[in-house]
């Protein structure tokens, strides 16, 4: 299972960590499995909090880029005009979850958002 996370700048590892603690309480059995990865857009990778939240979970940051998130935005669950004005995908957690899980992964639900971050879980073709 990778959690994607989206998160407004200046997000703190707590925020982000925080999140995906979130995500998996609201999504219960669906988000059973341990998570392997933490992911997110490439531009939001470079931010401390991401990189120190995937440092924290034990897991490695995945940077994803912004085509590739856009190549699976129809199969996001969530749909935020602003997000998607801002930065092209509708929802950079699920697209990001959706992306560093691999082809044919799907999303265990729609994102949860937690204070200053938001977290998709997402599980590969072969779970």
């Amino acid at each position: 299972m990778v959690a994607g996370v989206g998160f407004r700048r200046g997000a703190t590892v707590a925020d982000i960590v925080a999140a995906v603690a979130a995500a998996r309480a609201v999504l219960g059995g669906a988000a059973a499995a341990p998570i392997a990865a933490l992911a997110t857009a490439d531009f939001k990778a470079k931010e401390a909090g991401f990189r120190e939240a995937a440092a924290r979970l034990g897991v490695p940051p995945i940077a994803c880029a912004i085509a590739d998130l856009a190549a699976v935005a129809d199969q996001t669950l969530t749909r935020s005009a602003r997000v998607a004005a801002a930065v092209g995908v509708p929802s950079v957690a699920e697209a990001a979850a959706l992306v560093a899980a691999g082809p044919g992964a799907r999303l265990a639900g729609p994102r949860v958002a937690h204070g200053n971050a938001t977290c998709a879980l997402a599980v590969g073709a072969e779970a």
